[in-house]
């Protein structure tokens, strides 16, 4: 049976990679620095927990060695402009994956960003050059850049994965859809927002993780795929959806919050490439 090992399993996206694996004939093993409370008691997936910034020597095989590791963990987030990403994470990630690599993994499927494109705006294809402008952008790229340049000298199955935005239960609090679920469970009046007329590529994170586990199971994956709808809509039209779809009243205070500065004002993937593998798949 193929063994998939899951790195930061305890969080907001691989919670959910772990309930698509759960539908796979595979063997799951999950990673986390802690096994949350409300999983500890659950027989399945096996945890196996440690602090990436001090991996044991022997992970690869604490992980019991698997056929691929989906690679989700990474720490600093949501400041995406923090040095820390290139100072502290980079070296860290880098250093754990080179470890596993040498050690005898053969699969490695790692959770890149969008924000790898940086300021591009418009419909950014895998084709697109990087060109990132945050320092979590500009870290990701230079892990990407770095591991293919590995996969040269000791070849290894790299896949890439350009996460744009998910949403959905289990995100974290400071989240613009955990943000306003929260608004609406108290009976707020009134929602703060930015005037939301920027374009994004929203995606239910269950739809994510099951295109994540799709691309980590099959063979001969692209390197680099967009996990994307690749449907723009303005962040206004997709709040008001969600009040919708609660039947809430709340009413949007918009532009009552200023428009990010790291990210362009319209900008989404194009995901023909993952439909058309998923398909072929």
């Amino acid at each position: 049976m193929t063994r998939i090992a899951v790195t930061g399993a305890s969080g907001f996206i691989g919670r959910h990679v772990l309930a698509a694996l759960a539908a796979a004939d595979v063997d799951i093993v999950a990673h986390a620095r802690a096994v949350p409370p409300e999983l500890a008691s659950s027989e399945e997936p096996r945890w196996v927990c440690f602090d990436l910034a001090r991996p044991p020597v022997d992970a690869y095989d604490r992980l019991g060695r698997p056929d691929a590791v989906v690679h989700l963990a990474w720490q600093g987030l949501p400041n995406y402009l923090s040095p820390r990403h290139i100072e502290i994470e980079l070296p860290v990630q880098e250093a754990f994956l080179r470890g596993l690599v040498a050690a005898g993994l053969r699969r490695l499927v790692v959770a890149g960003t969008c924000f790898e494109y940086g300021m591009q705006s418009g419909c950014l294809s895998e084709d697109t050059q990087a060109q990132p402008s945050s320092a979590y952008g500009q870290a990701k790229d230079m892990l990407r850049r770095r591991l293919e340049a590995l996969s040269e000298a000791v070849p290894f199955d790299l896949r890439w994965l350009r996460l744009f935005y998910l949403y959905g239960r289990g995100q974290p609090k400071t989240s613009l859809y955990s943000l306003f679920h929260a608004a609406m469970a108290r009976g707020d009046g009134t929602f703060d927002m930015s005037a939301g007329e920027q374009l994004r590529d929203f995606m239910k994170v269950e739809e994510a993780a099951a295109s994540v586990v799709g691309v980590a199971l099959k063979e001969q994956a692209p390197r680099i795929v967009n996990i994307c709808s690749g449907a723009p809509i303005a962040v206004r039209d997709l709040v008001e959806r969600w009040r919708t779809e609660a039947g809430s009243t709340i009413a949007l205070n918009l532009g009552a919050l200023p428009y990010p500065t790291y990210e362009p004002f319209a900008f989404w993937g194009d995901n023909r490439r993952l439909v058309e593998f998923l398909k072929r798949a």
